[in-house]
């Protein structure tokens, strides 16, 4: 799909770099979402720095992902000036949005 994942890559200060299959590219930060729920697992840095893709999604090794919309409209622009095609407004920057967070089922 567009919005699939083609490269991610962790950064300092609990930052990814993220190149979507249609060629954007950006910087997306999780810092805000760091005191919820199962991303608390990612403030151990060792683990934050095995971030992967599974089926064009970001996601680390516990099943943590970030759902693709989210991350298309938060991340930032890189170095390249490539910027996202949505950039909202946060109403609340401490408290993630509730379509970044996956329920599965056990």
């Amino acid at each position: 799909m567009y919005w699939d994942v083609k490269t991610v890559k962790p950064l300092p200060d609990y930052r990814i770099h993220v190149e979507i299959e249609d060629g954007r590219k950006g910087i997306f930060d999780l810092k805000p979402y760091l005191d919820h729920g199962v991303f608390r697992e990612l403030r151990d840095v060792h683990y934050f720095n095995q971030v992967g893709i599974l089926f064009g999604a970001v996601t680390w090794p516990h099943e943590q992902d970030i759902a693709p919309e989210t991350l298309i409209t938060e991340m930032i622009a890189d170095a390249t000036g490539l910027l996202p095609e949505i950039m909202p407004a946060r109403n609340e920057p401490d408290t993630p949005p509730a379509s970044a967070y996956s329920i599965r089922e056990p």
